[in-house]
């Protein structure tokens, strides 16, 4: 089979470029297979990083395909079957891209700088104070030992980094690789510092800049779900605040409270609710009067509430749901 490789490259300091490479390959050779096969018969100069060639050490993540990936997990198969179009007579063409949201070395190897600053900030260890135990090992029981199996799978390769919408919006956002670490911290019953975690991820760099787009879990070769642990802190966080203590807490709780109330949000209320805080925040109110006045200009302005029928339905499901996530996140 013929493929196409179009190779997003770019020298040190210079302009990123696309160079194509056409290769006979066979369908179960993995993309790190044909990016050795280019290096090593066709153009020497291509960069990249690898290591293990088995999924385990997350060294050859880049892009293929528009998606994070990595290139010794993926084969040609696979590819030309998701991306080719059925009954083409033009070879399939395979796209090949750094990761995202890091800034680029050379070719397809990306400075991973930042990414380890993100993840240093969680701290992500067992306290001090925990390991301090003299004499003794700290022991854990299967079950306690198995709620970090998921967070533990995760091998660093940044492919949830690259892809992740809010980090490329906010660059202060830790990312979902250091927050899927910090939740298995909270979750390992031989920590000690369980609360003071949870406070420090509890803003808009931490937890609430997450804009659950679920990219993370889509890319991640490992399945550590890393929405699935921030949410998990999420929950941690709302059960620890009220409505007054900061504006997301208050827009998780009055979304929820909303929905439950009235089987939908009722857009009359949740900018008065959220932003204005019950008509206690005044500066909050003054920010949406140009937004209330717009709407009111185009008749967007919804002056009537219809609950909807299935009210009852969406309450008990979410009764259901919140009790199955405090169940979740007990120690």
């Amino acid at each position: 089979m013929d493929v196409t490789f179009q190779v997003l490259r770019q020298q040190p300091q210079g302009n990123p470029y696309s160079q194509e490479y056409r290769l006979t390959v066979e369908p179960g050779e993995t993309i790190l297979d044909c990016l050795n096969r280019i290096k090593w018969e066709v153009d020497g100069s291509l960069t990249f990083r690898k290591n293990c060639r088995n999924t385990i050490c997350g060294s050859c993540a880049m892009r293929i395909n528009g998606r994070a990936t990595l290139a010794c997990k993926e084969n040609i198969a696979q590819e030309v079957t998701r991306f080719h179009p059925v009954g083409s007579d033009r070879p399939p063409v395979i796209t090949i891209a750094p990761l995202g949201n890091l800034p680029v070395v050379r070719d397809l190897v990306v400075d991973m700088a930042q990414f380890w600053d993100d993840l240093e900030a969680v701290d992500p260890y067992v306290s001090t104070q925990g390991r301090a135990v003299p004499e003794r090992e700290f022991l854990q029981t299967p079950e306690e030992r198995s709620r970090l199996d998921q967070m533990g799978n995760c091998i660093l390769c940044g492919a949830c980094y690259s892809d992740c919408n809010s980090k490329a919006f906010n660059p202060d956002f830790l990312g979902p690789h250091a927050l899927a670490k910090a939740n298995r911290l909270i979750t390992d019953n031989r920590d000690t510092r369980t609360e003071e975690r949870i406070e420090q991820y509890n803003s808009l760099d931490g937890v609430w800049g997450c804009t659950r787009c679920y990219q993370c879990n889509t890319v991640c070769p490992m399945e550590v779900a890393p929405l699935d642990q921030i949410s998990k802190i999420k929950h941690a966080v709302l059960d620890r605040h009220d409505q007054d203590s900061s504006r997301p807490v208050r827009h998780r709780k009055v979304l929820v409270d909303l929905v439950k109330s009235g089987g939908w949000v009722d857009e009359r209320k949740f900018g008065l609710q959220v932003v204005g805080n019950y008509f206690q925040d005044v500066r909050g109110l003054v920010s949406i009067l140009p937004l209330g006045f717009r709407m009111l200009a185009k008749g967007k302005f919804p002056f009537t509430f219809e609950p909807s029928e299935g009210t009852a339905e969406v309450r008990s499901l979410i009764n259901a749901v919140q009790d199955y996530q405090r169940h979740q996140v007990e120690p």
